[in-house]
């Protein structure tokens, strides 16, 4: 079994893109090991786990990941006076998604050669995913710490399959973002501490979707800008999604109307019926019924009359 037949039938399964690396630790380990001794994971203990710098720790015997991505952009845009999701929330949940074309895949690999030992992820595990993807060729990290592909941008969803296999192996992609720096200007809450580290304390996305205390820090709620669930600004303002973003052709990726422009209000009442009805499926219950009600109620306290920040 080689790489390239690996690529052919990974395409066929539906994704848009795939690359491998050679299981071996590299400068990713130092970088992130440097990004937890700032305390910048916030309250995401689980990014300290030993595994995500050690894919042989997690993996024993690994010798190849293969990795995969698949683009979700879709043409729809934010309304300035409605509650704003990402969108990677818009459609169907993209572990499921994801997991079905994986699960597909990692069958053929069996098929192929029955005794190999494979295991997959997509934001799953302790995987280092944008980094072992950078490694494979399919991007580089940008400045905003997303990965950026030259073809769609960063509207990607990522996944790997780990493989005792010793395939031939994709060369890193280089990095592309130049002098750029609109992503860093553009944050409300300069939550990008210097080019490719980002500080969750500091992050809209992170205290919207990760923060389980009762009330958001005032430097977040004082700047949600109508953002309830994720946030997309240092994606919006890429030049690479301004001029490369591609529509995918994954239907399940669409926005559900109803995850499109709801209004503040409306998700600041939301029961606990109409959450359960409207999320199904979704990567947004992630983010559980008290925190999509305080992220709402924080954006409508800002756009209150009377309020000397609004």
């Amino acid at each position: 079994m080689n790489s390239a037949a690996i690529k052919q039938q990974a395409l066929e399964v539906g994704f848009s893109h795939v690359g491998i690396a050679k299981a071996e630790s590299g400068i990713e380990r130092d970088r992130l090991q440097a990004w937890l001794e700032l305390g910048y994971q916030a309250d995401m203990q689980w990014m300290a786990n030993p595994q995500r710098q050690d894919i042989q720790a997690l993996m024993p015997g690994i010798k190849s990941v293969i990795c995969l991505g698949l683009n979700y952009y879709t043409p729809a845009q934010h309304q300035p006076d409605q509650a704003k999701i990402s969108r990677y929330g818009w459609g169907r949940d993209y572990h499921r998604v994801l997991t079905k074309k994986l699960k597909l895949l990692d069958g053929w690999l069996h098929q192929q050669q029955p005794e190999i030992a494979t295991r997959f992820y997509v934001d799953t595990g302790p995987v280092s995913e944008k980094a072992w993807a950078e490694r494979a060729g399919i991007g580089w990290i940008g400045k905003h710490s997303n990965l950026i592909t030259r073809d769609c941008g960063s509207w990607l969803f990522l996944a790997e399959i780990l493989v005792d296999l010793d395939l031939e192996a994709d060369s890193p992609h280089p990095q592309y973002c130049g002098t750029c720096t609109r992503c860093l200007t553009a944050c409300p809450t300069g939550a990008i501490a210097q080019p490719f580290v980002v500080d969750a304390n500091r992050c809209i996305a992170y205290h919207t979707i990760e923060n389980r205390a009762p009330e958001l820090p005032e430097a977040i709620a004082t700047n949600l800008n109508n953002w309830v669930a994720g946030c997309d600004i240092c994606q919006d303002v890429c030049p690479w999604n301004q001029k490369f973003s591609q529509v995918t052709t994954e239907p399940d990726f669409f926005p559900r109307p109803e995850n499109l422009h709801p209004s503040l209000t409306e998700l600041a009442e939301i029961s606990a019926a109409e959450y359960d009805q409207r999320f199904t499926g979704s990567a947004l219950r992630r983010i559980k019924l008290p925190q999509l009600q305080r992220n709402a109620q924080a954006a409508l306290a800002i756009k209150a009359p009377g309020n000397d920040k609004d």
